[in-house]
Order: C-alpha cells, then structure tokens, then sequence
C-alpha cells in the first residue's frame, strides 16, 4: 500500500499505527550521549592518519606520541577513495561581532570555544561516495533475499537504514550530478547514516561536525568574516555562489582552499552540523565565557530545525559567510509526494544545496553504543518515518553492518 499524499486521506488504522509507534519510540529511545558523557579514547597511532616521526614536508599537527597527517581512504567494498586533512587544537571565537556586514542575530552572542584536534573531509562528501551508500538499498534487500543477512525490524547499533531512490532525480541532479561535484538533498538523518556506514564497515569513526567544529574548521585561525578576510570581492576565487556558480554545484576542490587546507567551505553545498536551531541564536550560552564542544551542542528538539553551515550555489554572499547560519525547514520537503515525508531526500529550496562533510575526531567514543550516538535518529517522528517505508511499500531498507559487510556487499554488486 502506497501512503497519500495528504495526511486527511489516511485511513483509522494508519493513524492508530502512527500513533502507538510515536509512543513505543518515545519510551525506548536512548536519549543523546554527548562525547564529554562518553568514555572515549584516542585511536592507536598506528591506526591511518598517524605516524610517530614528523613529516619532512606537507601539513601535520603535533600529538602526544606522533603527529596527524592527512590521508586518502578507501570506502570498504569499493574502489571510491576520499581524503582527511588534520586540524590542529586550539581555541577560537564563535559567532559574529555585531558590526559585521551582512549579520544576523542568531549569529550571537559570541564566546570562546576550546577544540581538540580532529581530521575533516578535504571535500564535501561527493556523489561518487554517496552512490555507493545509495546501492545499499539494492544489497540489503539482496543480502536478505538470499538469506545471507536478515532484515532486521528496528533500530540498533549495528543496523543502518540505505535511502530509497529519490523521487524524481530531475529535481536533485538538475544542479549536477557528476561523480566529483557534492552530493546534495540528502537529510540530516541520511548524513548520519553515511557516517555510520562508512565507519562500521571499516575501521575509523567518522560523524558529522558540531556546530563549533565547523566554524572553527571554516575560519582556520581567521577572525574576519571569511577565512580569507574581509573583502567580499575574493570571494569568487574561494567559492561558488550565486554570482558565479551559473545555477549549479560544481567539482570540489576547483577553488582555493583555507588555512587547513579544507576546501568549499564557503559555498558550493552547504553542510550539516549535529546541532538543532534556535533563532535567538546561541541562548544557551554566556557571551565572553569559555566552553568546551560539547558544551556547546544544542540538542535538537524537532525533527526540521536543525543547523547547515557554509551557504551554497545558490545563495548570496552573506549567507557564505564563517559564522552564517541556515535553520531546515519542512518547506524544503514541498515536493515530496509522500506522507509521511521521507526521513532521506529534501525536495526543495535551499535543500537543493545541502550536502555534508565527515569528521573524524582524534579522540573516539569507546563503546558502539556511545559511538551510535551520533549516527542513530534522534527523534521519534524520524525513526517511524524510516519504519513505515521499509514496511508498507518496500522503500529504503534496513540492514546489519559489520566488517563482513563490504566483501558481500562487492559480490552482490558484481551480480547486478
């Protein structure tokens, strides 16, 4: 049975399930875990990104027993490379000066965040990387078939839901979808999926930003409001916005890159943090105080407003700035012809120019458990939402993952 697409078509019985499937999530859900609540541990450093003699050349940030250099991995089960340059510790001012052009009040009040050291995407996540998240549709309902992995029925840390194909890809690839431009549409949700797919399937942890990772990663040690200073008129040669982007996303990395060596973070696609929005701005904090991250997390409490940094090709050149913010709405989702919405794809404007980029940070959670965390649903409209495709039309799937996924994975691919 295929779901209408207004809610006031839907029969009893879909509102009674909706219902006592809000409240079983409700209950059993665990709430959020932030880092600082975790046990974590920082990685052997023999693990990839770290070596114990200092590099003759190229960027390399200083730790205790080594020193974290960038790397090139490779997705498990695929021949689909990405790279991760180091961001060295440090502390920076988070937020906007009031007198900065173009600002706007939620860009405020401002305060000191300490940042430990982490490796960031070099590039946004690209469609050749987020194409081999997106066949995992087709494996896990393979895998399934064939009797090889079980389809699991709900939420656990070793299980991650795979996207159904989008609706209409006019309506995303329009922008571009060659395989080195930035995947973009995909949800919150679908972001934190990738991270866990890619990390459970192979041996590193990766996640996306908080919010203060990202600013601190975009300004690479600037206090102006771009990482390259204050006129906007350099903008063109670090970013693509709507003055120069022609309507479309373009291959990373074809602009100049910041400080870190992090490229389009200004433009292009605009980028998913962890945290939820508030249009009053940082109320939660103090100005002039200093935070840790994780003090600084604001937890989502809905499932649409939620943080994206960076602005993209189709926004103006305010919007591209370090400490500018942009709130999700349900309007991104206009077009979308089911109900409930899809908990994977945006539909509309400015979703049409949101992408994501992966962090990994140099100290891990311990256990699984902390590490999903960051990767499962955090709300129980979201979780419902994934369930109800899985089990009425055949949308999306479920799956468990583990280091024996990408070998079988890699067989059923080759058999398509």
């Amino acid at each position: 049975m295929r779901f209408a697409v207004s809610a006031t078509n839907a029969n009893s019985d879909f509102r009674f399930r909706w219902l006592l499937a809000a409240i079983v999530v409700f209950i059993i859900r665990p709430q959020f875990v932030t880092a600082q609540e975790a046990a974590v541990v920082v990685e052997p450093k023999t693990r990839m990104g770290v070596v114990a003699k200092q590099p003759a050349s190229g960027p390399f940030v200083k730790i205790e027993g080594g020193f974290m250099v960038p790397y090139t991995a490779t997705i498990p089960g695929t021949d689909v490379k990405f790279q991760m340059v180091p961001v060295p510790g440090g502390t920076f001012t988070m937020g906007s000066p009031i007198d900065e052009e173009g600002r706007l009040a939620d860009e405020g009040p401002q305060f000191d965040v300490v940042v430990k050291p982490f490796w960031m995407g070099k590039h946004e996540v690209t469609w050749d990387e987020y194409h081999c998240y997106l066949d995992m549709e087709y494996v896990f309902k393979e895998l399934n078939h064939k009797k090889i992995r079980k389809t699991l029925k709900k939420f656990s840390v070793d299980a991650v839901t795979a996207p159904s194909e989008l609706y209409d890809p006019v309506l995303t690839y329009d922008a571009g979808d060659k395989p080195n431009q930035p995947a973009a549409t995909a949800t919150q949700f679908a972001a934190k999926q990738y991270t866990k797919w890619l990390s459970v399937t192979g041996r590193d942890f990766y996640r996306l930003p908080y919010e203060a990772e990202w600013e601190y990663a975009c300004r690479a040690g600037s206090k102006t409001a771009y990482s390259f200073g204050l006129n906007v008129d350099d903008l063109k040669e670090y970013a693509w916005y709507i003055d120069n982007s022609d309507e479309e996303r373009h291959i990373v990395g074809t602009k100049k890159a910041n400080a870190f060596g992090i490229f389009d973070m200004h433009g292009n696609v605009a980028e998913w943090v962890l945290d939820g929005y508030d249009k009053k701005g940082y109320t939660h904090l103090k100005a002039g105080k200093t935070y840790t991250v994780e003090q600084t997390f604001n937890k989502p409490k809905t499932v649409y407003s939620r943080v994206v940094r960076g602005g993209s090709f189709e926004l103006q050149a305010s919007q591209c700035r370090s400490a500018a913010r942009l709130c999700s709405s349900r309007d991104w989702k206009s077009e979308d012809p089911d109900y409930p919405e899809s908990p994977w794809w945006l539909t509309d404007f400015p979703g049409t120019g949101v992408g994501f980029r992966l962090i990994r940070p140099l100290e891990v959670p311990k256990t699984l458990q902390a590490k999903d965390q960051f990767w499962k649903p955090d709300h129980p409209d979201i979780a419902i939402a994934a369930e109800l495709r899985f089990e009425t039309n055949g949308r999306g799937a479920l799956g468990k993952v583990d280091e024996n996924l990408a070998e079988e994975m890699a067989e059923v691919l080759r058999d398509k």
